[in-house]
Order: C-alpha cells, then structure tokens, then sequence
C-alpha cells in the first residue's frame, strides 16, 4: 500500500526540505527581492494548482505580495501570453513534465521573467526551463494521488514566505512543523471511523476560507481521485451566495475551521449547517469552538499560516480510509495516471 507508506514519510519530507532547500529558497527570495518583483505568477495542473492557492494566501497575507494564477492554455494553445517583465513566475509541477506549465515558463524567460520551478524531478523539463530550480525532496511517489509531494509543494511555499519576511521567528516556527505532522497522523484511528460510517455516502460540499481554501479544494480532490466522491470544494464565502441551498438534513459537509481571522465566519456558518441538520465532519485546532457543530478531527495547533501544512493530513487520511471503506483500490484509481500531459 504505498500511499499509506508515503502519507508515513510526510514528516521526514517536511524534516529533509529544512535541511535541504533552505539555500535555493533563500536564492530565489533573494533574486525576488533584487528585482523588485510586483508580482507572482504561478502555472500549476491539479494537486500543484491548489498548492498555487495556498502561495495566493500565505504570501499575500504575510508578504503583500499579489500572486496570480496562470492560464496556461493562453500560451500553449492561443499563443498570447500575457505580459510578464516585473513578474517572477513560478511553475509548480512534481514530475515536471506538462507540456502547458512549461510554455509558460518558457515564454517568461523569453520576456525576461524571474522564472523557477518547483519540481520533484529536478532533470525535468519544467526545470531546464526555469532560471531557479527548488527541489520537493519528497523521494518517489508511486501511488496515482499525490500526497507527499503536495505538502512538500506549500512546505516550499511557506519557507519562501519566511526567506521573504526574514523573519527568524518564522523560521523557528518552521522547524515545528515536522513534529506537528506526526501528531496530525496519530488521528488516524479515529479519522477511519468516521470514513467507515461514511462509506455510503457519495457527494458532499468542502468548505473552508483563507489559507485553507487551498486546502478544501485539494481534500476535494482526494475525495473524488480516491473515492469517487462527487465532492464540491467552497470558499465559505462562496458556498452562502447560492450553494447552501443544496443543504437538506443529512447532507454531508466537510469543513476545516481553524483558528484565525476567518474562525468566527465559519463557527457562524456551521451553526447554520448544524441548524439545518447537515451531517458535519469538521477539521479543527479550536475543539471547545465547534464543539456540538459536527464530528470533530482535532488538528495540533501551529500558527494559522502553517496550519494548511497540518490539516491536509487528516484530510488524506480520511479520503484514504473512505476508499478502502467504500472497497475501491487506493493505488490506481480508474481512469488517471500519475504524469498528465496537458497542451
């Protein structure tokens, strides 16, 4: 079962990118700060798409920094890239490979971008393309869904945002992570419970906002790769204009409520769930907070800005154990393949 053995490694990945990557990442915050960048542009596929979020939100809110998301096909098929010179543009992709999220670099470095990829194949393509190249250092991943690779991906995003603040208190915080992940897989009894008492269940609403929209939306992702979940990601904000009135008694939520500035907007928002007889799975540092809201997964508690690097694992673990719950097969999920190549 290599996906469970790779959920395993998460903590020494985290361990090995703090030993290892911290001169690339000081390189490339360093060569960010001497071109005066105004602006981040990140091209990622999938799981790495969600990691691009988190940047969105941790480098947004921590270094004032706006980052965008690219379009990849506004390269790769209608050739029109946008204009990028005070731009740094990072692709983010673990085999390095997509044909689309090259292009982009491509033609950045043509423009004379700041370009780096972030890759676990560091001979890619996607690194041959980029001036700066930061290793995942999440050794193979052979299960089809991406696990280690994704937290190793906002591991590097969080490091980078430290290297940015030059904040030594960041980095100290930093070094936490590792022991906080083991404490979020000791869980994991209690998370294939609730995925067992769940197994019938074959659609559910994701909800968070902040820094861990990126994590809802990767959850997500894992619930459909995994389990064949027809599971909707939601900004919190988002699922209120519209979306909640899919919500009828017993219709599942899954929601990640931590503690920060977005806690007291979603504590009011499960009220509503609650009130409205949703079945609620709730991942959270603030337990007393959503006591009676939901099921609760505890998550350890680590600064809001790290928290998406913890509250993933559970997450994982519980679309792992639904899967096995529900007798499919975690390792080759049906029609996808570990490298997709997209133009």
């Amino acid at each position: 079962m290599s996906m469970r053995s790779e959920l395993g490694e998460e903590p020494e990945v985290v361990q090995r990118l703090l030993e290892n990557a911290t001169g690339p990442v000081s390189e490339l915050a360093a060569a960010i700060r001497a071109r005066d960048v105004d602006l981040v542009m990140i091209a990622a596929r999938g799981t790495s798409d969600h990691a691009a979020i988190y940047a969105q939100y941790v480098l947004g809110s921590r270094n004032r920094i706006p980052v965008a998301l690219a379009a990849p096909s506004l390269v790769s098929v209608y050739g029109a890239g946008p204009r990028l010179r005070n731009a740094a543009v990072l692709g983010i992709s673990q085999s390095g490979r997509s044909p689309d999220v090259v292009a982009v670099l491509d033609d950045a470095r043509r423009q004379g971008a700041l370009t780096a990829a972030i890759t676990n194949e560091p001979a890619s393509e996607l690194a041959q393309a980029a001036e700066h190249v930061v290793a995942l250092e999440a050794g193979p991943e052979r299960a089809v869904a991406a696990t280690k690779t994704y937290l190793a991906e906002i591991a590097l995003l969080a490091m980078l945002s430290a290297a940015l603040s030059g904040d030594g208190t960041s980095h100290a915080e930093l070094h936490a992570v590792p022991g906080a992940l083991r404490e979020a897989l000791a869980v994991e009894e209690q998370v294939a419970e609730l995925a067992a008492a769940r197994a019938a269940e074959d659609r559910c609403a994701v909800l968070a906002r902040g820094l861990h929209y990126a994590t809802a939306r990767e959850w997500a992702l894992k619930l459909k790769e995994l389990a064949y979940v027809l599971a909707d990601p939601y900004s919190a904000a988002d699922f209120q204009h519209g979306p909640i009135a899919l919500v009828e008694p017993g219709f599942p939520v899954h929601a990640v409520a931590t503690r920060g500035p977005v806690l007291a907007g979603m504590l009011a928002l499960l009220e509503r769930l609650r009130d409205a007889r949703a079945n609620v799975l709730v991942l959270s540092d603030a337990p007393d907070d959503v006591a009676g809201l939901g099921d609760v997964v505890r998550l350890p508690a680590v600064p809001e800005w790290l928290s998406p690097l913890v509250a993933i694992v559970p997450a994982q673990l519980f679309a792992y154990h639904l899967a096995r719950a529900r007798g499919l097969d975690t390792e080759t999920p049906r029609n996808i393949t570990k490298v997709t190549l997209t133009r």
